[in-house]
């Protein structure tokens, strides 16, 4: 294509001439921006030898500066006396980027707003250094940010910048699904168009916070695609693609956003240069950040790709760090981010969730579904784990999104997350009640074997022999579940009330598969049909005793808040019938030791039935102690209710 700028700016129409402009002002302030991340780094190696100079070789290339000698300028630069500095052509790049200012405020020039621009350029030009020595307060004057301070080339580079990004969009000729454009090849249309499909897709994520804003244009050979995200000065994505690849450059004042945008982006093969450090006053910590990654795709499709891709994550970039910092409270900081990489992997996002309340609303379902469970001051992940903490926070960001774009007021969504805490803090506390009712059915099923193998008709000890086996492999899949309470996080509902439960019922199934041992052994059948009755009936009081407790674990599950009045005598009755059969089983237990010793049976089996009716006595013990533990837990949860 014939560049006729030159000639219609002869001519008088200097507005036709603004989209040429405005590609060399873009181009001149990535040069511009190059030139004082060489000063500055070079100033950083030599306060800091021992570190590594920044390689800004492909970033100089790209940018086409042919000037191979700038390459070794910070490995060259050292401190000298009086706070000056030896830098390797510095008079040459300070010069080189006063011009590329000039050539930034050009298309600025009929700007009412940057009316002075030109002014302030030559005032700082003749501020300017000159030589290879430096001083370092020359330097702070360059590439100050601080308005306070004093004018600075760094200034005027920011404001030109963002006089240009306002001039793009009036002088677009166009635009491409949001995007205003100016100068494009044919081919260009479809790339800015796979871009856009990204951006348009999960835009409405940001709800109504500013940014996004897209403009593209050519640059010679290079098709230049810029997104402003959000409304951080530093905060500027900029994308050059020649041919089939794309190179990307990312600057950030938080260092963790811009991980986590390479995070984002790792399912492509891109790769990253260093990430670079620049010193700024004007910015948090008086720092900002910069990378530079390189997508070199196999075809165009493969590209158009990518740009989808990259354009769909920009959103969840914005109020980033704020979201993490609100996050922090209830999740340990790996959690942290790998929830919001999961937002954003889901297409859920944050910004929902922060115009929602933000850290305000679980604070508020803590206090609301806690109980006493959620103390002030304890994380949330502390109080119910890590995995269940990050699953209801799953649950608050993808309600939020969903709810805020649907209709939903802040009110319904912060009653949403109390009743999931809520449903989260009983649904934690039931999967620990549900190991104490397996553990009491394994007791029922030891004890009902027991009984059964007393009261068979074959009077052979071939019964008792199955029912020890059946006994230890139960005994042995409850001591599984207590092991499983002791490893439960040790801020879950209930967790030690849980856990002294189950150890006490564990000494009933210990109790019962000892008996069933001991009953193995007897084997006189003449000596085992005389004491089997007495047996059994110590044996049978223990498998009602079973039951019982299986009925007051179930109806301790189910009883809360509002508890039916039926319900509640049903759990009394079960606890009191226990009572009552513990104390029957002592009395059988005696009785069996007399009628032992009546049947004049040998020593070997008087001694083993001895030990087992005291087993069975001992379990029964166990269970009355696991019935009151139940009844003072329910009882004084319906007090603090």
């Amino acid at each position: 294509m014939v560049d006729k700028s030159r000639m219609v700016l002869a001519l008088g129409e200097r507005k036709l001439t603004l989209p040429a402009q405005l590609r060399a002002a873009l181009a001149a302030n990535d040069r511009a921006k190059f030139y004082f991340t060489l000063l500055q780094g070079a100033r950083g190696h030599a306060d800091r030898p021992e570190t590594p100079a920044a390689d800004l070789r492909s970033e100089r290339v790209r940018l086409g500066i042919d000037r191979a000698a700038l390459d070794e300028v910070a490995h060259g630069a050292s401190r000298l006396a009086d706070g000056r500095y030896l830098i390797p052509h510095a008079g040459e790049i300070l010069r080189a980027a006063i011009a590329d200012v000039g050539v930034m405020i050009e298309p600025l020039r009929d700007a009412a707003t940057m009316a002075e621009a030109a002014a302030r350029l030559e005032t700082l030009s003749r501020t300017a250094f000159d030589g290879d020595e430096v001083e370092g307060a020359a330097l702070d004057r360059l590439a100050s940010a601080d308005r306070a301070a004093g004018d600075s080339l760094h200034l005027l580079v920011m404001d030109a910048h963002k006089a240009i990004n306002a001039l793009q969009s009036q002088v677009a000729t166009e635009r491409i699904d949001g995007a205003s454009v100016f100068d494009l090849k044919p081919g260009d249309r479809a790339l800015v168009r796979a871009f856009m499909r990204g951006v348009n897709r999960t835009q409405a994520l940001r709800i109504d916070h500013p940014g996004l804003g897209t403009t593209a244009t050519r640059s010679g050979e290079t098709l230049i695609v810029q997104n402003d995200i959000g409304t951080t000065d530093a905060h500027v994505l900029v994308l050059h693609v020649d041919g089939t690849t794309a190179t990307l450059t990312y600057t950030d004042v938080h260092l963790p956003r811009l991980l986590f945008l390479q995070g984002l982006l790792d399912r492509f093969e891109v790769k990253w240069n260093d990430t670079i450090t620049r010193r700024d006053a004007a910015y948090e910590e008086g720092l900002y950040h910069m990378t530079v990654g390189t997508y070199a795709a196999p075809s165009v499709a493969d590209l158009e790709r990518y740009l989808e891709w990259l354009g769909s994550r920009l959103v969840f970039l914005i109020d980033w760090n704020r979201a993490r910092k609100r996050l922090r409270p209830f999740l340990p900081k790996g959690k942290v981010l790998a929830l919001l990489r999961w937002a954003a992997d889901n297409d859920v996002g944050h910004e929902a969730f922060l115009r929602a309340g933000g850290e305000q609303m679980i604070f508020e379902a803590m206090q609301f579904a806690g109980a006493g469970q959620l103390s002030a001051g304890r994380p949330l992940f502390e109080a119910i784990g890590a995995e269940r903490a990050v699953e209801f926070l799953r649950f608050v960001l993808r309600t939020c999104s969903e709810g805020l774009r649907c209709g939903e007021t802040p009110l319904f969504l912060r009653d949403a997350a109390r009743a999931e805490l809520l449903s989260v803090l009983r649904s934690g506390e039931q999967g620990l009640f549900e190991l104490v009712s397996e553990h009491a059915a394994y007791v029922l099923e030891i004890a009902h074997s027991i009984e059964s193998s007393l009261t068979a008709a074959d009077l052979s000890p071939e019964p008792l022999a199955k029912a020890a086996s059946r006994a230890k492999h139960w005994e042995q899949q409850a001591d599984l579940l207590l092991t499983t309470a002791r490893d439960a996080p040790p801020h879950s509902p209930h967790v030690d009330f849980i856990r002294t439960l189950l150890e006490g019922a564990d000494d009933a199934a210990d109790e019962l598969e000892d008996a069933a041992f001991h009953l193995s052994l007897m084997g006189n059948r003449e000596a085992l049909g005389r004491a089997r009755p007495a047996l059994a009936r110590i044996a049978g009081l223990g498998v009602q005793a079973a039951q019982e407790i299986v009925k007051a674990v179930e109806a301790a599950r189910e009883i809360d808040r509002g508890v039916a009045k039926d319900e509640m005598y049903g759990f009394l009755e079960a606890i009191h019938r226990t009572l009552e059969l513990e104390r029957q089983a002592d009395t059988a237990e005696r009785e069996a030791q007399r009628e032992l010793l009546d049947a004049s049976v040998d020593f070997r089996s008087l001694h083993c039935g001895a030990e087992a009716a005291g087993c069975l006595e001992r379990a029964t013990d166990a269970m009355l102690g696991e019935a009151l533990a139940l009844r003072n837990f329910v009882l004084t949860r319906i007090q603090a209710a």
